[in-house]
């Protein structure tokens, strides 16, 4: 029996505010954008890789995710556009501590399936940002090209997200992306 193939998705430029993540193998893409002088980061689906739109940009179609950070890059809100999950939090409502003590860099969310994920900053080797589940199965991970790797066509940076969570896949992109956001700015 295969196991499923997991949703590898090429961070192309690892910037948390104009990249794509685009599978690699053609099933699904995201295309992550910040016009400058905003403060608001967009997160569009598309239908083809970023090989073939780079340049064009998705200001026709609406965004899927929208986060909206604070003028001095404090946490904002995050708003939702799809159904069935259609609403405006602010992102500490969305992605908690895991404990009031705890780091900022161990969070937890409820996705639009209503189960709960958590997101942990270098948890396990080789990953950058892992993501489980209250019970501990993994759900994702973000990993960085080691610095000693070559860069060819591959951006050597990578959202591997599991098969069965695919149906989460937005949600997972606009969490991993503020939590990297947080670790960025020391929130």
């Amino acid at each position: 029996m295969r196991r499923p193939l997991p949703f590898t998705f090429e961070d192309r430029t690892a910037a948390l505010t104009n990249t794509d993540f685009d599978d690699i193998y053609d099933r699904m893409f995201f295309h992550v954008e910040r016009q400058p002088g905003s403060s608001t980061t967009k997160i569009f689906e598309m239908h083809f890789p970023a090989l073939r739109h780079r340049g064009k940009l998705p200001s026709n179609s609406n965004p899927l995710i929208q986060l909206d950070f604070a003028s001095d890059e404090h946490l904002g809100t995050i708003s939702f556009f799809k159904a069935p999950y259609q609403s405006a939090l602010s992102m500490s409502q969305y992605l908690k501590k895991t404990s009031f003590f705890g780091s900022s860099l161990s969070r937890k969310f409820v996705a639009s399936d209503g189960r709960e994920y958590r997101w942990g900053y270098r948890l396990s080797p080789g990953q950058e940002w892992t993501c489980t589940t209250s019970d501990n199965q993994l759900v994702a991970h973000y990993d960085l090209r080691p610095p000693n790797m070559r860069y060819f066509d591959a951006s050597g940076n990578n959202l591997v997200i599991y098969e069965s969570y695919a149906h989460i896949a937005p949600e997972l992109v606009a969490s991993c992306l503020i939590m990297r956001h947080i670790a960025l700015y020391n929130l």
